[in-house]
């Protein structure tokens, strides 16, 4: 693979109808954090029209390199599943019992494929370990064992890993390929992105930019004098998201959080979801459906505001959506997922607009990750010209 696959997508900002002077200032908000140490590097691309408007890296990295996106893999993985839903070979008002026996065991045998992708089913902590992949007995086995903490459909809480790996079971079972085979050849190439990866084979790993943590972690101090509460403790832990460096974890189709791409190929992914590429995989009518908000009154427990969630995806809503991981200068009908250390990836109907911003260095304080990610969505989101 080479960066020369993404020639054919690169358009002037001026034929695109995006605006070169907003572009400069989105390059000098995602540049900043480098300038002063923070960050060792970030990818940032705009496209629209299917073409690509701006895609350069800032640090010690250049365009070549890949970054492993974490939890903006959700909609990747999402996505594939949407494809077996619009071949109707996936009904998501179905039990996931019906197609994954194993799964039933434990008060599960009722949750649907729909409350799996709204993260609404009730095991948001169950266990997995990413090499439990491989070994289908193992995973099956884990899939028995795992209980419920909640009944499934009473309420939202985000299923870091857990959903994800029976979205993956299920492409598998129904389509009769692997997981990362279907994205390979369903979404990476039939798109024309040969940089879109969940499970990378080794020989293009030197390409990957090592994952860092930086800046200082804030205490239980800090947090109050803010009026914030101190974060729970997830799965998502510091050691965990190191385990990214790893040849083996790389290797493996990791689907809530394994993805491995650049800024330029993650913005043309929201292109293609929405038909701008040559082809186009969903319809309009699917990604309509998908992309319909299906969480009701649920609250976040960790922002407090209602979840507004399609089906794999999150959709910005109200004046709220800089919690949902949007800027507030994005429409109420953009659409995407965020993942940790940053990464964001989002399409926004309003103006045709798709924004990837990708970096390797994982910020210890949440909550300058967050304004860093709000303050790059609203000015990616006004990069139309007017």
């Amino acid at each position: 693979m080479s960066l020369a696959s993404l020639d054919p997508f690169f358009e002037t900002p001026a034929i695109l109808g995006v605006n070169p002077q907003r572009l400069d200032n989105l390059r000098a908000r995602a540049q900043q954090e480098v300038d002063e140490g923070l960050l060792p590097s970030v990818q940032i691309a705009v496209a629209r029209h299917g073409k690509l408007a701006l895609f350069e890296t800032y640090g010690e990295a250049d365009n070549n390199n890949l970054y492993c996106i974490f939890s903006a893999t959700k909609a990747i993985t999402s996505a594939a599943s949407w494809l077996l839903v619009q071949e109707g070979l996936l009904d998501v008002n179905a039990k996931v019992s019906t197609f994954i026996p194993e799964f039933a065991p434990n008060g599960k045998e009722d949750i649907t494929v729909k409350q799996v992708l709204l993260h609404t089913a009730g095991f948001p902590h169950a266990p997995f370990r990413v090499t439990d992949w491989p070994d289908k007995a193992r995973r099956h086995e884990r899939f028995s064992k795992w209980r419920l903490n909640w009944d499934a459909g009473t309420r939202f809480e985000y299923h870091a890993s857990s959903s994800m790996w029976i979205i993956a079971e299920l492409i598998e079972r129904l389509s009769g390929q692997t997981y990362e085979n279907f994205v390979r050849e369903r979404i990476s190439l039939t798109l024309g992105l040969e940089d879109l990866w969940v499970g990378m084979p080794e020989e293009h790993h030197d390409r990957i930019a090592q994952i860092k943590h930086v800046g200082d972690a804030l205490s239980a101090d800090d947090y109050k004098a803010m009026g914030i509460p101190v974060p729970a403790i997830t799965e998502v832990t510091p050691e965990a998201i190191l385990n990214f460096n790893n040849t083996q974890t790389r290797t493996i189709p990791v689907p809530g959080g394994g993805g491995i791409t650049s800024a330029a190929n993650l913005a043309l992914f929201y292109q293609g979801l929405m038909g701008q590429l040559d082809e186009k995989p969903w319809t309009r009518e699917t990604i309509e459906t998908v992309t319909e908000p299906g969480t009701g009154n649920f609250i976040d427990p960790v922002t407090g505001v209602p979840v507004n969630r399609g089906l794999g995806i999150v959709v910005a809503g109200d004046k709220s959506r800089n919690h949902r991981g949007f800027g507030h200068t994005n429409s109420p009908s953009a659409f995407g997922h965020k993942g940790a250390g940053g990464q964001i990836g989002w399409y926004d109907r309003a103006t045709g607009l798709s924004f990837g911003y990708i970096t390797n260095g994982h910020d210890r304080n949440p909550i300058r990750e967050g304004r860093r990610a709000i303050s790059l969505s609203n000015k990616a989101a006004v990069c139309l010209d007017e």
